[in-house]
């Protein structure tokens, strides 16, 4: 184990309350100066499987918290193996950063990015229009994708002769079988570069930050994407790029909840407020509205207002909005206000408290 006695923190110069980009940030830093393609220093090789296992270690949340309580100890007593990197060049360090084989197929399109923004609800009743930042990886400029230094020639694989693939026979009672697969030593290309350019290390790409303007749609739910074709990582020799998936997240409102199109909210009426009446004034999506409750309104009963919920996704109309009513009874009350109540409650008949019929029909309409 490369560092078994070393701080990882200390492998990729970072502070223990490093979040996942500065993490990442900082291996991709490392590890351009110590791969083995770029670095000519003895030891690049053990260097760079150090930053690699430093990096596996700290943007795992399950590992990185097992070793910030116990150590390298608490990492061998729970089973983690660093993984065997042996990366013939900075092409697969890609791979590690965005969980796609960005460079899988020599001359294929290029990898889908995922990025993700926040709105709220009234943003996405309305539709909003964000900036929404990503990473991608671009062809670099320096050697136009090839991966060497300008001026310099590559050479033909001895291994695959140039095919970029090679063939496995074996013979078993039932016949020949013929296996084919991905040259290992050039890694599919066919080409052996003997100069990686300096500025992508051999790669042929380089990782860029972007921001792009995404128009997000009136009535959009929470976890919905939106692509944008071709505005990906860029593709290898020429090959198409790839598309950005943005998720979109809808923020909890404390005042709304969302059900499909509709949304329900509550009014709070005091006990004086709903047995003589009032106007109250509610939160909608299209900004405060005063509604008028007539005397004797009960807990429970469902004010709709048509039209007034979610606008329909691609489609005409909006839902509804349904408004609940709680009756909010008094914790503490002075012995003038006890005086009060009880006078109302020696005077009052069965005529005063008439039984409402619809109450659980009301209440279960509300959350229909």
């Amino acid at each position: 184990m490369a560092t078994a006695q070393r701080d990882y923190y200390d492998v990729l110069g970072l502070r223990r309350d490093a979040d996942e980009g500065e993490i990442k940030k900082a291996f991709r830093a490392l590890a351009r100066q110590v791969h083995p393609d770029v670095s000519d220093a003895p030891d690049a090789d053990e260097r760079f499987k150090e930053v690699v296992e430093a990096y596996e270690v700290l943007s795992n949340s399950e590992t990185r918290e097992l070793y910030d309580r116990y150590g390298h100890a608490g990492l061998r007593s729970g089973g983690f193996n660093p993984t065997q990197f042996d990366f013939g060049n900075l092409a697969d360090i890609f791979s590690a950063f965005f969980g796609d084989d960005l460079f899988a197929a020599a001359r294929g399109r290029g990898a889908d990015v995922a990025a993700e923004v926040d709105i709220v609800l009234e943003e996405a009743a309305k539709g909003v229009t964000r900036d929404v930042p990503f990473e991608v990886a671009v062809t670099c400029s320096r050697c136009s994708g090839q991966g060497m230094e300008p001026g310099t020639a590559v050479t033909t694989c001895p291994t695959c002769n140039g095919a970029g693939r090679i063939q496995h026979v074996s013979r078993s009672a039932f016949g020949e079988f013929i296996r084919t697969q991905g040259c290992p030593q050039c890694r599919g290309r066919g080409q052996l570069i003997e100069h990686p350019c300096e500025r992508c290390g051999g790669a042929g790409q380089v990782v860029e930050e972007r921001q792009l303007e995404v128009t997000i749609p009136p009535g959009i739910h929470d976890g919905q994407r939106i692509r944008l074709s071709g505005e990906g990582h860029s593709g290898l020799a020429g090959g198409r790029a790839g598309d950005v998936y943005v998720r979109v997240r809808v923020l909890p409102d404390p005042r709304f909840v969302r059900e499909g199109d509709d949304v329900f909210s509550q009014v709070r009426l005091t006990m004086t407020q709903a047995a003589l009446g009032a106007r109250v004034s509610v939160p909608t999506l299209d900004g405060e509205e005063e509604l008028e409750f007539g005397p004797g309104t009960q807990p429970g009963e469902v004010r709709v207002l048509r039209g007034r919920g979610m606008p329909v996704l691609q489609g005409f109309g909006r839902g509804d909005q349904r408004v609940l009513v709680n009756v909010v009874i008094p914790h503490q009350l002075t012995d003038e206000q006890r005086e009060l109540l009880e006078t109302i409650d020696r005077t009052s008949g069965d005529e005063t408290y008439r039984r409402d019929e619809g109450f659980f029909e009301k209440l279960k309409s509300a959350f229909r």
